[in-house]
């Protein structure tokens, strides 16, 4: 008999630290003390508690591995967090970490903007990232209609909107603090 399996779980492969206190106690996990930093996930953009191996060093704003095979200064990742349980400093660090994500996946987001759809008969996904109106959405649908976007440069050249990652990173950063009602690129 055929079953349909669940697509696997799709977990982090690399964080960015916000913060982290060399000797530290977690907030998820009862009892794990050590490293602990607080760093946002690549991918899907969620606030991460994670354990240090002892002894290594980190940064603020440093990309690091948190896959499940070979990582080399992560013990573990304890667990999500939400925006105001995270440190001053990781909120502080949070929007230009944002950015530089924002801008070291352009393809990613590239390609939201050339897939996004309508979410009901009125508002467009398009709409939700802080910039795009009723006029630029109705350029960008017919521009990506003709030949779909390439580049930010590309979307800047071709609708005239300006600062798509500055926009775009507004945008997560309502998503992370809890102020959009609903999710574009944040995963839950």
């Amino acid at each position: 008999m055929y079953r349909a399996q669940s697509p696997p779980r799709k977990y982090e492969e690399y964080a960015y630290v916000l913060d982290f206190n060399p000797r530290g106690k977690s907030s998820t996990v009862r009892g794990r003390e050590g490293i602990i930093i607080t760093g946002i996930g690549e991918d899907r953009l969620t606030i991460l508690e994670i354990l240090g191996v002892a002894n290594s060093t980190f940064e603020v704003g440093e990309k690091i591995y948190i896959g499940k095979e070979g990582r080399t200064k992560v013990q573990s990742v304890l667990g999500k967090m939400e925006y105001d349980k995270i440190s001053s400093s990781a909120q502080s660090e949070l929007q230009n970490v944002v950015e530089n994500i924002v801008t070291e996946n352009e393809s990613k987001f590239v390609e939201y903007l050339n897939k996004a759809q309508p979410l009901t008969p009125r508002i467009h996904a398009l709409e939700l990232i802080p910039g795009i109106g009723k006029t630029y959405m109705k350029t960008m649908l017919e521009e990506r209609e003709k030949k779909q976007f390439e580049s930010y440069e590309d979307l800047q050249e071709r609708v005239g909107f300006k600062e798509p990652i500055k926009h775009i990173t507004e945008r997560i950063m309502d998503e992370i603090t809890g102020e959009s009602r609903m999710n574009l690129f944040v995963k839950r």
